[in-house]
């Protein structure tokens, strides 16, 4: 019953979002300004396309679409200790992190949760940087 809650609380289209969008600009200014990102995807994604220098890696859904909230948030809180810490989630397109970033915006109530919309994406068709992984 918890896994079906939680998958409710995840893909539900009808949550407020508390999630903030942000284009690769915002990520690139927040990011010199010492805001957490934190690259929820896979370790295969992350080879395959590299990622933001300075990223924090920790896999939200594994390949199969399966995850462990306990272990993501305990490796989550190291970087973000307190739910007034902002910080940014990153995933291939932006699907994951909006899905991953209402959850715990409006669920688990952290007030400066913010996302790359368009993923490592829209980051890589600005020409940002990446360093391999």
């Amino acid at each position: 019953m918890k896994r079906f809650l939680i998958l409710l609380f995840l893909f539900s289209g009808l949550l407020m979002a508390g999630l903030k969008d942000l284009t690769p600009k915002d990520v690139e200014k927040l990011k010199n300004e010492g805001v957490v990102i934190i690259d929820i995807r896979t370790a295969p994604e992350w080879s395959q396309t590299g990622i933001i220098e300075g990223s924090k890696l920790i896999t939200f859904f594994d390949m199969y679409g399966n995850y462990d909230i306990d272990k993501f948030m305990k490796e989550f809180s190291k970087y973000v200790p307190t739910k007034d810490t902002k910080f940014i989630l990153v995933c291939r397109t932006g699907s994951r992190t909006k899905s991953v970033g209402d959850f715990l915006a409006n669920q688990l109530g952290y007030k400066k949760a913010m996302h790359l919309a368009g993923g490592i994406y829209a980051w890589i068709r600005e020409q940002k940087p990446v360093v391999r992984h």
